[in-house]
């Protein structure tokens, strides 16, 4: 990724303490990990089913208002059961990739492939082909 628009991976990992019976609890004490890793200031988008679908255009245009903001700006992706709805309702907005299901790892790919795709149409970059 270009210096101007980095990506950095802060992993929280689940809970493995056993001491956690329902997925809410667990969905719970994920969130309260995940919001202390954002650093205070940030723009905080949480990753939902329920949260915007954007075109690759539109999601160009939006990056491009996250970083005239000068805020960094925070993905919240949930675990195995998704975000709590403290998460959810925390957020400053909500972002759906799809209204499929994915795992982890490729989340992360498909949210870094976009970024990078936006991230270039802002430099009219020949990289996005439409």
């Amino acid at each position: 990724m270009p210096r101007a628009c980095a990506l950095e991976l802060v992993e929280v990992s689940a809970n493995r303490t056993g001491n956690i019976r329902s997925p809410g609890g667990a969905r719970d004490e994920e969130c309260r990990r995940l919001l202390a890793a954002v650093p205070g200031g940030d723009y905080r988008i949480a990753l939902d089913e329920k949260g915007k679908q954007w075109s690759t255009g539109e999601f160009a245009a939006t990056l491009d208002e996250w970083m005239a903001h000068g805020r960094n700006v925070s993905l919240l992706v949930g675990g195995a059961d998704g975000l709590s709805p403290a998460c959810i309702q925390g957020a400053d907005a909500h972002w759906s990739l799809s209204r499929l299901t994915f795992p982890h790892a490729l989340v992360r790919v498909l949210v870094a492939e976009q970024v990078y795709r936006a991230w270039t149409i802002h430099q009219h970059h020949p990289y996005h082909r439409a």
